[in-house]
């Protein structure tokens, strides 16, 4: 599985956390990462694939990566207090994610249901 892995500055550390607690259910997959995201995600020890950061076309690649069908979930915690210079690239990232049917979790709580799916999922697999 292929799972990327945004957040915008104020959510790095949520975002980071959330990986941590939820490790054994990301072991299996490939992680792709803004490049400042993918920063934090390595500094604790995760393998992750590097994209630009977002503000310099990381998340268009991001995007790009989803019309290609090689992304399956991604987890895009978001700061919607914040003003984001590239947000019409978070729109577009977004709206792609819409077209090609790609779950996307902007928030703790949805990505903690995602997850609970896909727990779900492997669990009944076996």
């Amino acid at each position: 599985m292929n799972i990327a892995l945004i957040a915008h500055d104020g959510k790095k550390p949520e975002l980071v956390s959330f990986f941590l607690q939820n490790k054994k259910l990301f072991l299996n997959s490939n992680i792709y990462a803004t490049a400042t995201t993918g920063s934090h995600l390595g500094n604790v020890g995760i393998e992750v694939n590097k994209v630009l950061s977002g503000p310099l076309g990381g998340d268009a690649q991001i995007a790009a990566l989803i019309a290609e069908g090689k992304i399956d979930l991604v987890f895009f915690f978001r700061d919607p207090l914040g003003k984001h210079p590239h947000e019409p690239d978070v729109q577009m990232l977004m709206r792609l994610c819409d077209v090609h049917n790609v779950p996307m979790a902007t928030n703790p709580a949805a990505a903690r249901l995602m997850l609970s799916a896909l727990k779900g999922q492997l669990y009944d697999e076996k």
